[in-house]
């Protein structure tokens, strides 16, 4: 059992890893034993943690890098083969939002999210794959959201272009799932509900809409509840298992 979900070795690379939910599941996949590649636009972010995955006896390496630029993902996926040798788990986390009522949303904001959300997670996607289809195995996990299953009240999150970027990276993961099937790539998604992080935490903190009482499991995530999701689906326990949502939301899917 334990052979299934054994990453030691495994070289990772998660965007957007200096904080919030890429923390986390950078800090599941050290503790397994993955070699890390931490990358943002705030590097200084992913220093820090790359300090504290050391400290696990992990190899980490933080690299700047804006995800809706080819250039710099490719310098990332370079680095990362020249350190470690692969690129076996790719995490594409890094994410923007941006909240204001529909009819008052501006241009400019709709193509900032849309271009980091599902462009960046496209680029990035692509230049991975490149390696893992020579290397004939490979791992790679975008970060969706429970927004991206349909509407959503206002009230709740007033976010239409982030929840139209989640719901975009959800039908991209099932396609490329399929187009990548061939070359032994499991290609899933994570969709979080509410986790308090930067960009949903003030937000949350200023919403009168009563969300607890609207999450079965009636609290917000924590910070060890995508552990053990992204540890499943970056390990061979999950090498039959492709094009899947696994939604981390407290039953809030699960409503009628």
């Amino acid at each position: 059992m334990q052979e299934l979900f054994d990453i030691q070795g495994k070289t990772a690379i998660v965007t957007g890893g200096g904080r919030g939910l890429g923390k986390q599941m950078a800090v599941a996949l050290a503790k397994a034993g993955a070699n890390l590649v931490l990358c943002s636009r705030k590097v200084e972010a992913c220093e820090e943690v790359c300090k504290e995955l050391r400290q696990l006896g992990a190899q980490c390496l933080a690299i700047k890098c804006d995800v809706t630029e080819a250039a710099d993902i490719q310098k990332v996926i370079d680095e990362a083969v020249n350190t470690f040798g692969s690129i076996d788990i790719l995490v594409n986390n890094s994410g923007a939002s941006w909240s204001a009522p529909f009819i008052d949303l501006p241009e400019e904001k709709w193509d900032y999210v849309m271009d980091v959300n599902a462009k960046g997670t496209f680029l990035f996607s692509q230049a991975a794959a490149k390696v893992m289809v020579l290397q004939g195995s490979g791992k790679i996990v975008n970060i969706a959201s429970v927004l991206g299953l349909g509407g959503v009240n206002p009230k709740v999150m007033d976010t239409i272009a982030y929840n139209t970027s989640k719901g975009a990276i959800i039908t991209f993961t099932k396609d490329l799932a399929v187009k990548l099937s061939k070359h032994n790539i499991q290609v899933n998604a994570i969709a979080p509900g509410f986790f308090p992080t930067k960009i949903t935490k003030g937000i949350l903190e200023n919403s009168t809409y009563p969300l607890h009482a609207h999450i079965p499991a009636g609290r917000f995530g924590s910070e060890t509840d995508l552990m053990g999701p992204i540890l499943f689906l970056s390990s061979k326990a999950s090498d039959y298992i492709t094009g899947h949502i696994l939604l981390v939301d407290g039953g809030i899917h699960a409503q009628v």
